[in-house]
């Protein structure tokens, strides 16, 4: 008898020790035991391997788990039906289902949850034996499950979907945007991972707000505007302003400069230019910025299907996209949005809805418009006149200045600051 209860206590610390590994080893993380394994860390190297040959492992425990369970409740049953008779049989399905359930369910997973990562690393090795040996048979197993799903028409998928796992990605790092401490790195890697889905029309100096310069001018005062200019990189234009011949770099200019004596009246922008690179404006952010990386290269023309100039993309503007707006003592600062007493925000017409959604955690959509004067235009389907009211998406536009048939600057009220008392 008392081996038999001995037997007993035995395969229920076994059923415990199933229980905790499977969830351990679920719940522990990925990107951790990836940094151990590259530490030199010979038991994480171990979960990882368990990891790629998931099914196999919770085969294998599923397994164990149920032939230990099964082995378990025969041996209480014995034991309670020869110490009781046949009501032995409700005493122990009672007692196991009570000690099942807290000592070898509850208890163990709740552990394991709570020590995810150590108790994987304790495993581990113990696991990797125990997959070695029912491994095959699991292997079996499944080979038999997959022909009865083709036999009803389905089929086994167990590729990696790329787009689940940037989705859990995305996930793990919405869960910390509650802990201040890591703001500003959960905004950079969001915006690393939204590198693919923004084009570079998205980010570009629209050609407006470009500077260029007409390669026709005499050369001094070619030479004036380069230096009044706070860029190191001018697009040069010969004819008209759609037509970029080069790009000129300010310090090309000061060393043919000095190679001259000074003699401005002798140089020739059109010799110190480089050839001007275009690229569509679908490209998207993750695609220049390895363009940039390849061609070695900071500065970039954007033109639409037609091959008209929209605007002026550099690698600058690409990492302003990850890390925020870089700023440098030549940089010209241009008060974009201005924050009221009210909870309202001014803002000109040509700043971005990017730009307001990362500052503000503002939703605004930016699929049909870049700027947030383009989003009024589309929205209201008109050009509004000075002093109209909208409310589009929960926030309240208010038209303040207007140039032409360009939106200069709107009042922009968010949905937290009231309600809307006026709307067009």
């Amino acid at each position: 008898m008392i081996v038999e209860i001995a037997s007993i206590v035995f395969l229920l610390l076994l059923l415990g020790f199933f229980a905790g590994s499977e969830t351990a080893l679920t719940v522990a993380s990925k990107p951790l035991m990836h940094h151990l394994e590259k530490e030199g860390d010979a038991r994480a190297a171990l979960v990882n391997r368990l990891h790629d040959k998931k099914e196999r492992l919770l085969g294998s425990i599923l397994l164990g788990n149920t032939l230990v369970h099964i082995f378990a409740s025969a041996m209480a049953t014995s034991v309670a039906i020869s110490l009781f008779g046949d009501a032995g049989v409700v005493y122990a399905t009672g007692v196991m289902t009570v000690v099942v359930l807290v000592f070898c369910e509850i208890l163990p997973k709740t552990f394991a949850i709570q020590h995810a990562n150590n108790a994987a690393l304790f495993i581990a090795p113990v696991m990797r034996l125990f997959v070695a040996v029912f491994g095959p048979t699991i292997h079996a197993i499944h080979l038999f499950v997959d022909g009865l799903l083709r036999l009803f028409g389905a089929r086994a998928v167990r590729e990696t979907d790329i787009e689940a796992a940037l989705a859990e990605l995305r996930g793990a790092i919405e869960v910390h945007a509650a802990e201040e401490e890591v703001e500003e790195e959960r905004k950079m890697l969001r915006s690393i991972l939204d590198l693919d889905n923004v084009v570079v029309s998205d980010v570009m100096t629209h050609r407006r707000a470009a500077v260029t310069i007409d390669a026709g001018l005499p050369p001094d005062q070619i030479v004036d505007q380069i230096l009044k200019s706070s860029f190191t990189r001018i697009p040069l234009w010969q004819d008209n302003s759609d037509n970029i011949i080069g790009v000129v770099h300010a310090k090309d200019v000061l060393r043919a400069v000095r190679a001259l004596g000074g003699e401005v009246e002798r140089l020739d922008v059109r010799e110190l230019a480089s050839s001007p690179w275009f690229i569509p404006d679908s490209t998207t952010l993750l695609e220049q910025l390895t363009a940039f990386r390849k061609r070695r290269e900071h500065f970039a023309l954007v033109v639409d299907e037609y091959g008209a100039l929209l605007g002026i993309v550099t690698l600058e503007d690409i990492l302003e996209e990850i890390v925020g707006d870089i700023a440098d003592e030549h940089d010209v600062a241009v008060a974009g949005v201005r924050p009221q007493s009210n909870g309202s925000f001014v803002v000109d017409g040509t700043v971005t809805i990017r730009d307001l959604n990362r500052e503000f955690d503002w939703r605004l959509p930016d699929e049909q418009a870049a700027t947030i004067a383009g989003l009024l235009l589309h929205e209201s389907r008109q050009i509004p006149s000075v002093g109209q009211v909208f409310r589009f998406f929960g926030f309240r536009f208010e038209v303040l200045r207007r140039h032409r048939n360009q939106i200069t600057s709107i009042r922009l009220t968010p949905p937290s600051t009231g309600p809307v008392t006026e709307e067009d």
